[in-house]
């Protein structure tokens, strides 16, 4: 019998937290209230007349309700629960009914309104600092023995009150600010990352059919076998293209996360494939690998992966039928790619234009790639007019860098 009850014991803050303002509220109202019938606690009151006191009555008790059940609106109209319970407190006071423990609620609401009072907090704070010196007035004039500074004493116990209340509010905004500063950050990395995975497929495929197509141009006449093989493997790469687009943004909208797929991720076994790509677009290339290849964390062998891929776009972008080399150096800790493509290169005196427009998007990203493994990347000219992209990649993710799995 007793079997679910460690169960329901967890569960319930976790219950509590999902109940709403006003179900939390009026729980604390219901239970001021209950308790300001229990005679014990009378002596826990918030007292300022020490009037002689006069017996309870009805009017008492439906001051002893005006002090606590208010408070059930405390957060959704902090304004007028300090109101109805500060009326109450004064009258109480000033008709010197028997303490109460109901009386509690005056500091209760008074923080209320300093946390959560939004308009007019200055005004209602002048308002209810006015009420108070007429109230202090009033208990004097009926006799009140306590004198200007036990008034003054009681008057800052209720503004330190009121300064917590408005330190809270501070600090809840400032954490919403946070939270709010974090998700921006969050979505603005997150559409970089888009962005870079968008360039890394689409630029790599559209750049190898530009260059296929402007070599069918020029051999079209002269030999056509050639310009029919030259069509037909920018078909092939238009096709390669449309499905790893299709994967892509499959993924992305199903999860956002387009390294979390059905083991169709880019990874280090691939770099082979992106070199005989490269080849059939007329740019000679040659690929060695050095040392033990291993199984990596996704993350490096998909970083790994952009970077030949990107070089290579490079490659035949700006150094198109030039030779290219691809060495990979496979080591236990970190795995070191080197690219390096022959002859003029970018905008150089020696360099010829670019056979496609570049956005300068793809080292950039790398870079960002690479620095989140705690990797680095290097491009510069190389010597003879040529270009070379090294990077180095730690074979293990930096325990900050959240680890995505390839199914």
């Amino acid at each position: 019998m007793f079997a679910n009850v460690p169960g329901v014991v967890r569960s319930w803050p976790g219950s509590w937290r999902a109940r709403s303002t006003l179900a939390k509220d009026g729980a604390l109202a219901a239970l001021l209230t209950s308790l300001a019938f229990v005679p014990t606690l009378s002596v826990i009151s918030a007292q300022l007349g020490d009037l002689p006191a006069r017996p309870a009555d009805v009017p008492a008790m439906a001051l002893v309700l005006a002090q606590s059940a208010p408070l059930a609106v405390r957060r959704r109209w902090p304004a007028a629960c300090l109101v109805v319970v500060g009326a109450a407190f004064a009258v109480h006071q000033a008709l010197s009914y028997p303490p109460t423990f109901a009386s509690i609620g005056l500091y209760l609401a008074v923080y209320a309104a300093g946390a959560h009072q939004r308009r007019f907090r200055h005004g209602l704070a002048a308002a209810a600092g006015a009420g108070y010196v007429v109230l202090a007035v009033v208990l004097d004039h009926l006799g009140s023995p306590n004198r200007a500074q036990d008034f003054l004493a009681f008057f800052l116990i209720l503004v330190v009150v009121w300064m917590a209340g408005a330190g809270m509010r501070r600090r809840q905004a400032e954490e919403a600010e946070r939270r709010r500063l974090a998700a921006d950050m969050a979505k603005a990395s997150e559409r970089a990352r888009i962005a870079r995975e968008l360039h890394d497929v689409v630029t790599h495929h559209v750049t190898a059919m530009v260059v296929q197509a402007d070599a069918a141009g020029l051999v079209v006449a002269a030999a056509p076998d050639r310009a029919e093989a030259g069509l037909a493997s920018i078909g092939d790469t238009g096709r390669r293209a449309l499905t790893e687009l299709r994967h892509l943004l499959g993924v992305l909208e199903a999860t956002g996360e387009p390294d979390a797929a059905d083991g169709r991720t880019p990874a280090l076994g691939g770099i082979g494939e992106l070199v005989e790509q490269a080849r059939a677009s007329g740019q000679p290339v040659e690929l060695a690998e050095h040392g033990e290849a291993r199984p990596r964390p996704a993350d490096v062998e998909l970083a790994a992966y952009r970077v030949v891929q990107e070089a290579l776009t490079n490659a035949m972008k700006h150094a198109a039928g030039r030779p290219t080399r691809v060495t990979v150096h496979h080591d236990p800790e970190r795995i070191t790619i080197e690219v390096t493509s022959d002859g003029p290169a970018g905008d150089g005196p020696a360099g010829a234009a670019p056979a496609v427009p570049s956005g300068g998007r793809g080292l950039e990203g790398l870079r960002r790639r690479l620095r989140a493994l705690d990797g680095d990347l290097v491009a510069a000219g190389a010597p003879g007019g040529g270009f070379s992209v090294r990077a180095s990649i730690p074979a293990s993710v930096p325990a900050s860098t959240p680890v995505r799995s390839r199914a």
